[in-house]
C-alpha cells in the first residue's frame, strides 16, 4: 500500500517551534517513504478555534516548503460522518448516554468506573472500554500497552455540547483519508490506545504509529501550553527548519534554499535516529 501520511494541527494560535517539529518529522516520513502528505485541520472543537488561525497555520507551512499533496481537510466541515460513525457505534451497543462530571470522577482518580455515577441528566455519550490491554509498536517508543480499564476508564466520544470528541473524529478520519501511519506528537502516546480501540469497534483498517518527541521549555511543559511559545518566522524559515531537523536527531543538512534542503533532509531520514525522550509519556487526553 502507498505510504500516506499527515499532519493535523488545531488552529488554537499560530505554529510554534513543536509544530514544526511534528510537521517536519511527518513530512519527511512520508518523502523518506516515497508516499502522499496530507494536511488535515483539527477545528472541530469550536471554543478552541481561533478566527484565522487555520488560514494562517497553512500559510505557514508553505512558507516553510511543507504543502499538502491534497486539498486541505477541516474537520468541521465532517459532521455527518462522525454523527454516523457515532450512530453504528450506538446500535452495536458499545456506546451509552452518561451524566459523569470531572467532580462525579474525582474519587474514582478520574478514571470512569465503567458505569455512571451521577443521578443528573445524562451530559455526554461514553464507548465502552474491555477489562484487556491493549498492546501496539511504536517506530520510536517499541512496544507499548495500555489496561484501558484501569489506565483510561469509559471515555467520551461526545461532548456534553453535543460536539464530537477528538479520539472519534481523529479515527474516522484517519481512515477515511487512508492514513498508513500516523506520525505526531509523543503526548498523544496515551490516546492511541484509544483510537485502536474505536477503529476495531468500527471495523476499520489498522494503521502504523510513529511518536516524536515534544518539545518542551525549561518547566517541561510542552510549548503550546507556555506562554514562551513564539510564532515561527516565515521570512526566514531555515533557522528553525535546521533546529527542527536536529531536534529530531537526523544530520545537519548545509543547503541554503528551502526547496533543496528538505529534498536533501528527506533523503537522509532516518527513523532510527529519532530520539525516545522520557516525557513524551506524559498524557495529555483530548476527550
Amino acid at each position: 500500500m502507498t505510504y500516506r501520511g499527515r499532519f493535523a494541527p488545531s488552529p488554537s494560535g499560530p505554529l510554534h517551534f513543536g509544530s514544526l517539529v511534528a510537521a517536519l518529522g511527518s513530512w519527511l516520513r512520508a518523502r523518506a517513504q516515497a508516499g502522499t502528505w496530507l494536511v488535515r485541520i483539527e477545528d472541530i472543537d469550536h471554543v478552541r478555534a481561533l478566527p484565522g488561525a487555520a488560514a494562517n497555520i497553512i500559510e505557514t507551512l508553505n512558507a516553510f516548503g511543507l504543502y499538502s499533496d491534497e486539498p486541505v481537510l477541516h474537520q468541521s466541515m465532517r459532521s455527518d460522518l462522525y454523527a454516523a460513525a457515532l450512530a453504528r457505534l450506538t446500535v452495536a451497543g458499545h456506546v451509552y448516554p452518561c451524566a459523569c462530571s470531572r467532580a462525579d470522577l474525582a474519587p474514582f482518580a478520574g478514571i470512569h468506573p465503567a458505569k455512571c455515577v451521577s443521578s443528573a441528566a445524562p451530559r455526554v455519550r461514553r464507548l465502552r472500554v474491555p477489562d484487556a490491554t491493549i498492546d501496539f509498536v511504536d517506530h520510536v517508543y517499541g512496544a507499548t500497552r495500555q489496561a484501558l480499564r484501569t489506565q483510561v476508564g469509559d471515555f467520551v466520544v461526545q461532548r456534553a455540547d453535543g460536539g464530537y470528541a477528538y479520539q472519534l473524529a481523529v479515527v474516522v478520519d484517519d481512515a477515511a483519508q487512508r492514513i498508513s501511519e500516523v506520525v505526531r506528537g509523543a503526548d498523544l502516546l496515551d490516546s492511541t490506545a484509544r483510537q485502536i480501540l474505536l477503529r476495531d469497534r468500527l471495523e476499520l483498517p489498522t494503521t502504523q504509529w510513529l511518536h516524536l518527541p515534544l518539545a518542551v521549555d525549561a518547566e517541561g511543559r510542552k510549548l503550546s501550553k507556555s506562554d514562551r511559545a513564539r510564532p515561527l518566522a516565515v521570512d526566514d524559515p531555515l533557522p528553525a527548519l535546521r533546529a527542527a531537523l536536529d531536534f529530531l536527531g537526523q544530520k545537519p543538512i548545509r543547503e541554503r534554499r528551502v526547496e533543496r534542503f528538505l529534498a536533501a533532509a528527506a533523503g537522509a531520514f532516518d527513523v532510527t535516529q529519532i530520539p525516545c525522550r522520557p516525557h513524551a509519556h506524559v498524557a495529555m487526553r483530548k476527550d
